[in-house]
């Protein structure tokens, strides 16, 4: 029996179309959109975790000044540069006393004028009194002869006026005194607050200090409160730590903390967080702590970057989950458990978090189950997927 030619072809035609078909339906089901999500698994085991902070830095200066006078005027000269060390009272730098020194020459010849106005209004109070003293005797004596009719009426009169005249005379003399103590008194304030500002004039180190900045040369102006020169305290460098808000939670005066210096690679300087700051940065959405040196190494640099981890309080075993296995999906937090091979959507709770990528399951899980570590793509509510060993081959990654 032959067979039509036409026939054969349509058979052959239709074994390739299926053989196409099959190998589209092969392709989508293991590489196409139908084939199945490949996943990393990993188990949920039962430990503790070793919740630390880590944050970047830079090394301040806890105690710095800003040298400049409390009045405008014009530089004199600077007796130090940047980087010297400086001791306290040190005179540091000078500005020009103007017509200061006339002034307090001025004030010294008006002090001492009135110093002699003093004496002699002492002078003048001593022979007041000597006359009030005189008077009240002849009165006392006039007195004696008036009762016994030796002297007349009005002669007792004048007496006695003399007395009142004394008195006044007294009386008169005590008050020049009196402002001639208050004008000593008052010249003698003015030339302190004069002499006062010709010493606010030399610009003394507050401190045992070195010199980080001159602000201001001879000649230059300069206005009240404006800096000559900065200072800083060496003996009191620390860290300006900045954390990030989500992660800073058990942040603490107190906690023992490891700083790595940019300038020292390889190289863990111990320290302790000092002072957690009351004002966080509302840009950056960090919190900010400084942390002081236990043993302040030589040769720091203020402004030098720092890497900073604090160590927290050792937290009790729980369960433990790698920090990739957590998701958000639909607005929850939690991770895709394997039911029989199934994926399934979980809310957790969690807890503290370590360095090590180990994060605290509180809540929504148990010992043993089998979570999605990584997935190559977004996995849905039971999804066909195929568990792997790793997403990317061996070499693959670069």
């Amino acid at each position: 029996m032959k067979t039509n030619p036409q026939t054969s072809r349509r058979l052959l035609l239709g074994g390739l179309a299926l053989a196409l078909v099959g190998a589209l339906a092969f392709v989508a089901l293991r590489t196409g959109p139908l084939a199945p999500v490949k996943v990393q698994v990993t188990p949920v085991t039962k430990g503790r975790v070793t919740p630390e902070i880590f944050g970047i830095g830079l090394v301040e200066a806890q105690r710095s000044w800003m040298v400049g006078p409390t009045t405008a005027g014009r530089v004199l000269g600077v007796r130090v540069d940047a980087g010297q060390t400086v001791q306290p009272g040190q005179v540091l730098a000078e500005m020009d006393p103007v017509d200061l020194d006339q002034r307090l020459a001025a004030l010294d010849a008006s002090l001492a004028r009135a110093q002699s106005v003093q004496r002699a209004a002492d002078a003048q109070l001593g022979d007041a009194q000597a006359r009030r003293t005189l008077a009240m005797a002849n009165l006392k004596r006039n007195e004696e002869l008036a009762r016994q009719a030796f002297i007349s009426p009005g002669a007792l009169e004048a007496r006695t006026q003399e007395v009142a005249s004394a008195h006044a005379g007294v009386a008169a003399a005590q008050a020049n005194l009196g402002g001639s103590t208050q004008d000593i008194a008052r010249l003698r304030a003015e030339r302190a607050a004069l002499a006062q500002q010709r010493s606010n004039l030399r610009l003394l180190a507050p401190g045992a200090a070195v010199v980080t900045a001159r602000e201001a040369e001879a000649g230059t102006t300069v206005v009240a409160g404006q800096a000559v020169l900065r200072l800083m305290d060496p003996a009191s460098l620390w860290v300006k730590l900045r954390v990030d808000q989500g992660r800073s939670a058990g942040l603490a005066p107190g906690l023992v903390a490891s700083i790595a210096l940019r300038s020292r690679p390889g190289e863990t300087l111990i320290g302790k967080v000092a002072r957690v700051e009351s004002l966080a940065d509302a840009v950056t959405e960090e919190r900010l702590a400084m942390v002081a040196f236990d043993s302040l190494p030589a040769g720091v640099s203020v402004g030098e970057m720092a890497e900073v981890t604090v160590q927290l309080p050792a937290a009790p075993e729980r369960l433990l989950l790698p920090n990739a296995a957590v998701v958000q999906h639909e607005g929850k937090t939690g991770v895709w458990r394997l039911t029989d091979g199934v994926p399934a959507f979980s809310p957790v709770v969690l807890g503290a978090q370590g360095l090590d990528g180990q994060v605290q399951v509180l809540e929504g899980l148990n010992e043993g189950d089998t979570v999605v570590l990584y997935s190559q793509t977004a996995l849905k509510p039971g999804a066909r997927i195929a568990v792997v060993d790793r997403l990317v081959p061996s070499g693959a990654a670069r």
